[in-house]
Parts: structure tokens; C-alpha cells; sequence
């Protein structure tokens, strides 16, 4: 079920109704509601794969109560691994068996030998990226004796198949996430008006900026090879926009939508494009998936506190292995090494942490070194992207290759202006609201109750007269 479809139009004020009029007075009726909404709306694109959630968290139910019975230490360790290997076992098959079938298979022909090997027609269940990890975390921290595990399987229940953030996160902690089950919701309508406000944003980057890209940066890309240096260009940075706001405007209609129901859930972008540095980037960007990496993948192995190449190490591994979540294909992969390159020498000289605060704080317009630095990360993002959203690798090589030709100076073939004008007033309305959670945020707090009204009528109809053709959230794929 998608948030920017009817269905989801009619299902979300029906179980907010259910939620707060019929279950209200009982928590577990609550959380069951949760549970079978969150099914129905999973189940909506595909039931075969309610199986998996419903698996996925039987496993690491037990193995927490497990560990909460066990003492010795070889036998957690024994139950940790279990829940790893179930989860990512379940994750390497559904999304990266074809992928290292095809690549056995080159690399014997390299060598002379022919392997006859037949692939799959593996149907990629939508957010099992995420759930997996989000499960994972569970065992993680319950492993780690961060948390106190769950004897509640309705409320685990309920944390690990949440509909909000199910199929495209952010990915939550179990310690964040889960105790907020067991606490009774009171509805709180300052919070709900701030949810609603925040899911109108996220509807605004998804229909209006992502869905209009879109339909250029696939032309683009998909015909490259007729298209000159500075439309490529032009691509590219479509699909700069595309996925920032495809994938914020996900993040903020799950976390509009949570509030609805007394949940707090993990702000997932920082207004990433204003980044002053690749470092800075990466702390805005996909922060549920970064934090995640980094406090169970690159800490464990060490993190920044080792020698210089140990650093290099942790830093390749831990944004190669970043990539390559994303999906089967080479191209995230030098997606994520070329970020690591980015991102080596702010680590090495010891400036990966300069940039903490917002940029230009309190100010309207950045200072020129600011501002020349913010345009300078915002280079390098787009640049990488290309590898992101290309076929191959082939296909992003010669993709950068035409770009760096002469026909870049030329005029693009396709000057959408209408559409150009909107990303500014876009990027615009980011920048004067970046130091809110997201952009109207604090619009609120600074106009008047008619200014504000316009500006959601204003937004309201922008939805209906630019909507672009409706495309799923890219990434429905990871």
C-alpha cells in the first residue's frame, strides 16, 4: 500500500478511528490493532510475504527470551549468531542469491572454466532490509544486555511490523522503539496537528519534487546515449532531487503518521544538501541506516580509535557494505567506496567532526566559505549518485564520460522550467526551515495562524496541479 495512493487515504483515518475510539481504553487491543494493520497494509502488496515478518519475529522472540535465560556466555554468543545467520540468510537469499550466482559464474569463465548455473526468479519482499535490521537490533542490544527482552510477543510483535516505517524505515532501535509499546497512548492533539502538518510536507517532496524528477531523470537516463554532456548533467541532478525527495518525503510521512498514534520515531533526514563536507553529509543523510552501521558494524570493528589503516579499513568496509544494502549490483558498490574516498581524508586530518551545528545558524544566507563548501559536497553527491541510479557500471562510466565532454557547454535538450523554478522554491523553503525537524516546521512558531493556513493551501494545491506520474518510493527496491 502506498502512502500517496487512495487506499491509503481511506486505510489511515480508518484505523486512526479504530485506534483512538474503539481500542483506546485497552493497550493491548491497541497494539493487536497495530499488528493487524500493519499486516493488512504489508499484505496489500503481497500476502506470500507476511510469512517472513511473522518468522522473522517468532526468531528473534524466542532467541531474546533465550538469552534472558542464559548465563553462559558461549551459548548466548551461540544464540546471537543464530538470529544473524536466520535474518541474514533470509536477506542474502531473497536479494543477493542471483547476484553472487551470476558473478560464481563469470569469474570461473574468467579462468576458462564454463559453469552452467541457473538463476532464480526470487521476488525481492518489499522492507526486508529493514525489518531484518530492525529485528537484528533487537538481539543485538538484548545480546549486549542493553535491554531488558520482551515477554510481550504482541507488543514485538507490533515493533517489528509497525506500518509507518515497515517498508522503508527509518530503521528503529529496539530501545527506542519498543518500550513505546508498552506505555499507554493518550491522544495529544498538538502532536497529531504536527504529524498531519509533517505528512503533508512528505507528500509535497514525494508527488510534487520526486515524481516530476523522475520522469526526467528516467528519460535521461535511460536514453543517455542520445542525449548531450549538459543534459546528462541536468540527469543527474534531477535524480539528486528525485531521491532526496522520494525517500525524506517517506521519512516524513511515516514519522507524521506515528505521531498520529502517540509514537515518536527517529528523524531520518537533516536537510542533507546543505552539508559543508562529505562527513557532515553522512550524519544528515539516511541517519537510521548510517547510526546503524556504525554502532553495530564499524564500532565493533574497531572505528576511528585504531591505527591509520585500520581506519582506512573500518571506513571502506563500513560504507562498501552501506552500498552494497542497497541491492545486487556493482554499481552500489562503487557508490559506496567512491564516498569512502570522499570521506578518507576529513577522517585522517582529523575534520570529520568540524561541521555539528547548522549551517549559518540564526542567519539568512551563508557566508562565502559556507556557502562555497556547501556547493562543493553538494558536487561530489551528485556526481556519485550517477553510479547510484546507472544500469551498470558501464553505463556510468559512459554516462560521466559524455559529461565531461564538450557537448556539456552545450544548451540541454531538455529544459523543463516550470519544474526548475519549483526546486528552487523548494530548495528555498528547506533552507529557511533547516533548523526545524522538517522544513514548515517552525513556520509555525513564526507566523500567524492566516499565514500559516495559506501556506498549507498553497502546498495542498501545489500536490494537485503539479502531481507528476505516481511512481513507487525508490526504495521499496532495497
Amino acid at each position: 500500500m502506498l502512502f500517496n495512493s487512495i487506499d491509503f487515504a481511506i486505510f489511515l483515518p480508518s484505523v486512526f478511528i479504530l485506534y483512538w475510539f474503539v481500542t483506546n481504553k485497552n493497550l493491548r487491543l491497541q497494539n493487536l490493532l497495530i499488528v493487524a494493520a500493519s499486516y493488512l497494509f504489508y499484505g496489500w502488496w503481497d500476502t506470500r510475504f507476511l510469512s517472513l515478518i511473522l518468522f522473522s519475529s517468532l526468531v528473534d522472540y524466542f532467541i531474546g527470551l533465550g538469552l534472558l535465560r542464559q548465563e553462559n556466555q558461549t551459548k548466548r554468543k551461540i544464540l546471537l549468531w543464530t538470529s544473524i545467520v536466520i535474518n541474514l540468510g533470509f536477506l542474502g537469499f531473497f536479494k543477493y542469491y542471483n547476484f553472487f550466482l551470476d558473478n560464481f559464474v563469470v569469474a570461473f569463465s574468467f579462468f576458462g572454466t564454463e559453469i552452467r548455473a541457473n538463476s532464480l526468479n526470487v521476488i525481492l519482499p518489499v522492507g526486508i532490509s529493514f525489518y531484518t535490521f530492525q529485528t537484528l537490533s533487537y538481539s543485538i542490544d538484548v545480546y549486549k544486555r542493553k535491554l531488558e527482552p520482551t515477554k510481550d510477543f504482541l507488543a514485538f510483535s507490533a515493533f517489528v511490523s509497525f506500518f509507518p516505517q515497515l517498508v522503508a524505515g527509518p530503521i528503529e532501535r529496539s530501545t527506542h522503539l519498543l518500550p513505546q509499546f508498552y506505555t499507554k497512548r493518550t491522544f495529544d492533539y498538538s502532536k497529531a496537528v504536527d504529524g498531519m502538518r509533517q505528512i503533508l510536507w512528505g507528500l509535497f517532496k514525494k508527488i510534487v519534487i520526486a515524481d516530476n524528477c523522475a520522469e526526467y531523470a528516467n528519460q535521461i537516463f535511460n536514453n543517455s546515449a542520445d542525449y548531450s554532456g549538459s543534459t546528462l548533467a541536468l540527469g543527474a541532478l534531477f535524480f539528486t532531487f528525485q531521491i532526496y525527495g522520494d525517500f525524506s518525503g517517506y521519512s516524513d510521512i511515516a514519522i507524521g503518521t506515528s505521531r498520529l498514534f502517540g509514537f515518536d520515531l527517529m528523524r531520518n533526514f537533516n536537510f542533507p544538501y546543505f552539508s559543508r563536507d562529505i562527513a557532515e553529509f553522512w550524519r544528515r543523510w539516511h541517519i537510521s541506516l548510517s547510526t546503524w552501521f556504525r554502532d553495530y558494524l564499524y564500532v565493533p570493528l574497531g572505528g576511528s580509535r585504531c591505527g591509520t589503516w585500520m581506519k582506512v579499513r573500518n571506513t571502506f568496509i563500513i560504507f562498501i557494505v552501506s552500498g552494497f544494502w542497497h541491492g545486487a549490483n556493482w554499481t552500489f558498490i562503487v557508490w559506496g567506496a567512491l564516498n569512502a574516498i570522499y570521506f578518507l581524508p576529513l577522517l585522517l586530518t582529523n575534520n570529520n567532526r568540524n561541521n555539528l551545528e547548522i549551517v549559518a545558524l540564526g542567519k539568512l544566507l551563508p557566508n562565502f566559505k559556507e556557502f562555497f563548501s556547501i556547493l562543493l559536497t553538494f558536487t561530489f553527491t551528485v556526481f556519485a549518485w550517477i553510479f547510484f541510479r546507472a544500469d551498470n557500471i558501464g553505463h556510468a562510466l559512459s554516462y560521466i564520460g559524455e559529461i565531461f565532454s564538450k557537448s556539456l557547454f552545450s544548451i540541454p535538450e531538455i529544459r523543463p522550467r516550470d519544474l526548475i523554478l519549483i526546486i528552487i522554491v523548494f530548495v528555498s523553503v528547506e533552507w529557511l526551515g533547516r533548523e526545524g525537524h522538517y522544513a514548515i516546521e517552525r513556520f509555525e512558531i513564526k507566523w500567524n495562524r492566516m499565514y500559516r493556513w495559506a501556506l498549507y493551501f498553497l502546498i495542498l494545491t501545489s500536490i494537485f496541479i503539479f502531481s507528476g506520474k505516481e511512481q513507487q518510493f525508490i526504495y521499496f527496491q532495497f
